[in-house]
């Protein structure tokens, strides 16, 4: 099996000699790395893509917007890298939609990686697969057959507000059972406490 620092090592050259600069080059080897780690085909989506690249055009996109639309497929990797950089105001969108985007699995570590900088979950459509991307920690997904995808129709990102799963009552009766742990102070565990020795070691 594969090390992921290979398998990141790997898709950064690779991506160097299809003609991506090697900042870029770098931020594939990262994502490569994360979709492995994940579950996700991530090496044979990149392959397939970079095969494709020698005989097909992609459009670059620069500024995202909320609705985004191209007759030429939209290049996964631009198009990632371009959102993870303007992921700041973009988040105030609430809601961003990319038809016609090519290999989209590609895109995917860009929004989990995303998802980390503003600390919010990220739920992403690609046609009828669903991808929940959680601070870049995790990613479940109804996608399990690991196929390549050549392009998606309607690509759907949906930022998620960060609230609690669990309700105010579920949150008193725990905080009341863990004051069964809380330890009556004495005089003595005061003594103990942290500034009150008669020492000053400063």
């Amino acid at each position: 099996m594969r090390s992921f620092s290979e398998i990141d090592t790997i898709a950064k050259r690779a991506s160097k000699a299809v003609g991506f600069s090697w900042g870029i080059a770098e931020e594939i080897g990262k994502n490569i790395r994360i979709l492995e780690m994940f579950g996700l085909p991530g090496l044979n989506n990149l392959n397939e893509y970079y095969k494709t690249l020698r005989v097909k055009k992609f459009q670059n996109i620069s500024l995202i917007a909320k609705n985004n639309s191209s007759k030429i497929s939209y290049c996964p990797i631009i198009s990632g890298v371009n959102f993870l950089d303007q992921i700041n105001t973009i988040e105030e969108l609430n809601e961003i939609y990319f038809e016609n985007l090519a290999f989209p699995i590609l895109f995917i570590p860009f929004l989990s990686r995303a998802s980390e900088i503003i600390g919010k979950r990220i739920f992403l459509t690609l046609d009828d697969k669903e991808f929940l991307l959680n601070f870049n920690q995790s990613i479940y997904s109804n996608y399990l057959s690991g196929s390549i995808l050549d392009k998606s129709d309607l690509v759907k990102v949906k930022f998620i507000d960060n609230k609690n799963n669990f309700d105010e009552k579920t949150w008193t009766e725990l905080y009341r059972l863990s004051e069964d742990t809380f330890v009556e102070e004495t005089e003595q565990l005061k003594e103990k406490g942290a500034g009150a020795g008669l020492t000053d070691n400063d």
